[in-house]
């Protein structure tokens, strides 16, 4: 089967593709996009783009697609660490990821009774397009290698995680492996949310 390009932001074409794909065992959403700003100095145009492709995209590709799963299918929605703790500046984009855990358990409960598991991978920093045109963004008179770097070391593990090792997790939720796993999100995120950035004082160690 050849590979079908579709914008997820556009419902008719998701529903197309559908009947254009047919039958299929398994739905990864893992579009998505990243824009900063808080509630106020978010505009309107920016929050309607962030929700109609992170959000709309993953539930009308839903709509469209877990029809076609036959009994023993799964969905995996690749949510973010930003759905249980944001960093400044990311509103829309936390509200939306926050919203795909809410989606993800509602999913399990509807459509166990067809044999249909639905989970989400919840990764940390991960070495994708998406994160160099962050980091881009924000480099400075750095280069986007030491700004990558940088974010990598708020990871216990030291390091942003590779696009491999964020689906080596797809792929068991996907599989016969995970055949008792419904509704839940799995951190994939070298430890970041597991901590607290307190430094106690040096005489408490």
């Amino acid at each position: 089967m050849t590979g079908v390009q579709v914008d997820v932001s556009d419902r008719a074409a998701l529903a197309s593709a559908a009947e254009e794909i047919g039958g299929v065992d398994v739905l990864v959403c893992a579009a998505g996009i990243q824009r900063y700003g808080t509630v106020i100095d978010t505009p309107g145009d920016v929050y309607d783009e962030v929700m109609a492709v992170n959000v709309g995209g993953v539930f009308f590709a839903c709509q469209a697609f877990v029809p076609k799963l036959p009994r023993g299918g799964s969905v995996v929605v690749v949510a973010s660490v930003q759905a249980y703790a944001a960093q400044t500046g990311v509103a829309a984009y936390s509200m939306g990821k926050g919203a795909l855990l809410s989606l993800v358990r509602a999913m399990a409960v509807d459509h166990a009774p067809g044999g249909i598991r639905v989970n989400a991978v919840c990764p940390g920093s991960v070495d994708t397009p998406m994160l160099r045109t962050s980091a881009q963004q924000f480099a400075g008179e750095r280069s986007t290698d030491e700004v990558i770097a940088e974010w990598g070391r708020s990871h216990p593990l030291g390091r942003v995680a590779t696009p491999a090792e964020v689906a080596e997790v797809i792929h068991f939720l996907a599989s016969p492996a995970a055949s008792f796993m419904t509704g839940a999100d799995v951190k994939v995120d070298g430890g970041l949310t597991a901590g607290l950035p307190v430094v106690l004082p040096e005489g408490a160690k």
